[in-house]
């Protein structure tokens, strides 16, 4: 999403004509689900897909036309032998398209907000309607967007009628972190607001992570004392990089709950103290690397330093799902799949989860 908006800025920004096409509902089985977005320029290029194939190229023939016209339109294709059979989808599914032509020079104040809300971090949901006579107002292909507050920032119609009621309504808040839905004849898209990562520890494992995480939408933070390893170079794609010992580093460092923290320093010391700084915060996943052994053993520690318990137990050690990993790139996929696992479904899976190694300690205890 975030390279279609600056492909979509840059256009804008040089009076480039360009469609944006995006997929507003499906059902059934598609090879791309709700909220997939596509730039088609007015030389036929695109920009990002809708699922490639038989679809995706009447999509762009139908929006080259919309953008002579300047006019927005909801298709609908059905996965049949019309739009199927060249590309295997023959399976009864539906897919729901917006086409908004957006022409050199028009108001694109609705792209400028949702630029700047991108840009920022920020979450939104975008309400597209559908089936006006069951919105109860505007027309097919009018966009309304929302900030995290359900505040309505900003519109693209031209019927200058009032907001339907039911839209505001039907709005699901995004810290429950909720995917495309439809409801009254409306399509709500929600774009939620990033999750920082901060990766303490700027070693193999740590860069890699942080190459990963950037790439899958996290806002990557990285601490290490040592700064030939925690520099730009190393880490281009990070937010902010902090070089300092890991009790000041982290110490007031600004965590809240859409904070991930992962642990994967160069030794135990470090990874205690680490710990000692998050385990009680609100982060919302508190991550770290090691053998079983080493995290009861950092586990004992803090215990007699006064961490809770329910503490503890949140915190995913060893961290990254059980695929076998061995290299440094296989371990930074394991930890970066739960990390993408905790943050889309809220939790992770139960066949992947582990017992908390506190329940160990307990054990022995008695």
């Amino acid at each position: 999403m975030s390279n279609i908006l600056h492909d979509l800025e840059d256009a804008l920004r040089n009076a480039q004509a360009v469609a944006w096409t995006a997929l507003v509902e499906t059902r059934g089985s598609t090879p791309q689900k709700a909220g997939a977005c596509m730039l088609v320029f007015a030389d036929g290029s695109q920009a990002g897909t809708l699922g490639g194939g038989c679809v995706e190229a009447e999509v762009k023939r139908r929006a080259l036309r919309l953008l002579d016209e300047g006019r927005r339109e909801i298709l609908t294709f059905q996965l049949d032998s019309d739009y199927g059979w060249d590309d295997g989808l023959i399976c009864g599914g539906r897919m729901c398209m917006l086409v908004d032509p957006v022409r050199p020079h028009e108001d694109a104040s609705f792209f400028e907000t949702l630029f700047r809300l991108t840009a920022e971090g920020r979450g939104s949901t975008e309400a597209v309607i559908i089936d006006a006579e069951k919105a109860g107002g505007g027309r097919d292909g009018d966009r309304f967007l929302f900030d995290e507050a359900a505040t309505l920032l900003a519109r693209r119609s031209e019927s200058g009628e009032a907001l339907p009621a039911a839209i505001a309504e039907n709005l699901r808040p995004l810290d429950e972190r909720p995917r495309p839905y439809i409801a009254s004849g409306v399509s709500y898209l929600p774009r939620l607001k990033r999750c920082r990562l901060i990766v303490v520890g700027a070693g193999h494992v740590g860069q890699k992570v942080a190459e990963l995480a950037a790439a899958a939408d996290f806002d990557v933070w990285v601490v290490d004392d040592r700064e030939q390893y925690c520099n730009p170079e190393r880490f281009p794609q990070a937010k902010r990089l902090i070089v300092g010992a890991v009790d000041s580093a982290l110490s007031g460092l600004e965590i809240d709950s859409d904070t991930y923290a992962i642990i994967v320093t160069r030794g135990h010391n470090h990874d205690e103290e680490a710990l000692y700084h998050l385990a009680e915060t609100r982060a919302r996943y508190v991550g770290m690397i090691g053998s079983r052994r080493k995290i009861k053993l950092i586990f004992e520690d803090l215990l007699a330093e006064g961490i809770s318990r329910e503490a503890l137990q949140r915190v995913s050690a060893p961290l990254g799902l059980d695929i076998g990993s061995q290299t440094v790139p296989e371990i930074a996929v394991s930890i970066v799949a739960e990390l993408i696992a905790h943050r889309n479904l809220g939790e992770i899976p139960e066949r992947y989860r582990r017992a908390s190694l506190v329940h160990e300690l307990a054990v022995k205890a008695m």
